[in-house]
């Protein structure tokens, strides 16, 4: 049986990705999930059994994808035209720092 998480899971969980939840925000996500976890359970109660797999969601072999071509292309220029601040050709900010509380 899976183990249930509680709001300190994902405060916990939070920290490690480097941002911080409050208690309400995790608490939130928690019933978020648990409702996620539920509609997973209703769909594995699901009788696949006699259901033929899928590759395409159409009956036929066509595909409707379309070719992969190049239809506009902005210049390294004209992308940077508006940049306050680049470095050899690229975008530069600032450097992100997460402060304490």
């Amino acid at each position: 049986m899976e183990e249930r998480k509680d709001a300190a899971y994902f405060k916990k969980l939070a920290e490690q990705l480097m941002f911080r939840l409050t208690d309400e925000e995790a608490e939130w996500i928690k019933k978020e999930f648990d409702t996620l976890m539920g509609q997973l359970h209703l769909l594995d109660a699901v009788d696949t059994e006699d259901t033929e797999e899928m590759i395409w969601p159409f009956e036929d072999e066509t595909t409707f994808m379309r070719e992969d071509t190049v239809t506009h292309v902005i210049s390294q220029d004209d992308a940077l035209a508006n940049v306050t601040t680049k470095i050899e050709g690229h975008f530069a900010l600032p450097k992100v720092v997460m402060k304490d509380d």
